[in-house]
């Protein structure tokens, strides 16, 4: 019975209504550092962009929205367990596009292509978009899905991770994690990947390493700075 319920329009709103101010909650009673401290100057006429996360980070994209950032959207799965983070992130203020990566047989399935139309559509709007570097089930592996919404729109691509001091650490496949009130929030947002329009395969696959690499050294970084390790460090050679 509460399987079906969390699985209602209503039980996916009301869910994503609470997660969303919990979120809130946890923003506002944490002290935020971001690296570098002055995100808008970092990000100044490179904007809108395409923000890479690993698995587990979407309902923290709201810590890392500067404010050169005016609008945003996320790629969200279209499995109807994702509802409630879709909800979420509407009453956070981000759009959800639904769709995932994976394998090009499974594509249409998952609604990759038409997400990939949305994407690009928000980008050409103005519209930055954050979304995971990481296909489902393949944790800290970036795929090549990000890599070609770079190369397709023109944008550049933001490695960014946050951390908070005091969380839930989850035994899931991608050590998602969820912050605790009152906690030290870190946000690190690494260099820029820009991908050319005439990327050939070599050059998508140094791009996709690039990723790979900055979203490695961002998590690396944030979890230093409130004294951790990161959890998910080790799952790509596992």
């Amino acid at each position: 019975m509460a399987r079906r319920v969390g699985r209602s329009r209503f039980g996916q709103e009301t869910i994503g209504f609470l997660l969303a101010q919990y979120v809130r909650f946890v923003q506002r009673t944490s002290r935020i550092t971001t690296i570098p401290e002055d995100i808008d100057t970092a990000v100044a006429g490179a904007t809108p962009l395409i923000v890479a996360m690993w698995h587990g980070q979407h309902l923290m994209v709201s810590f890392a929205w500067p404010d050169a950032i005016e609008r945003m959207a996320a790629l969200i799965s279209r499995h109807e367990d994702a509802g409630a983070q879709a909800a979420a992130l509407q009453y956070l203020g981000v759009t959800p596009v639904r769709g995932s990566g994976g394998p090009p047989d499974r594509a249409r399935y998952k609604g990759g292509f038409p997400a990939m139309r949305e994407l690009l559509r928000q980008l050409e709007s103005g519209v930055s978009v954050a979304m995971t570097a990481d296909v489902p089930k393949r944790a800290r592996v970036a795929g090549l899905g990000i890599v070609t919404l770079a190369k397709l729109s023109g944008r550049p691509i933001a490695p960014t991770a946050v951390v908070t001091s005091r969380r839930i650490q989850f035994d899931t496949w991608d050590r998602a994690s969820l912050g605790l009130p009152f906690s030290r929030a870190v946000v690190v947002v690494g260099d820029l990947v820009h991908v050319p329009a005439d990327a050939d395969d070599a050059a998508m696959e140094q791009a996709r390493l690039a990723i790979q690499q900055g979203l490695d050294e961002a998590h690396r970084r944030a979890y230093a700075m409130v004294g951790a390790t990161d959890p998910g460090a080790n799952l790509r050679t596992a």
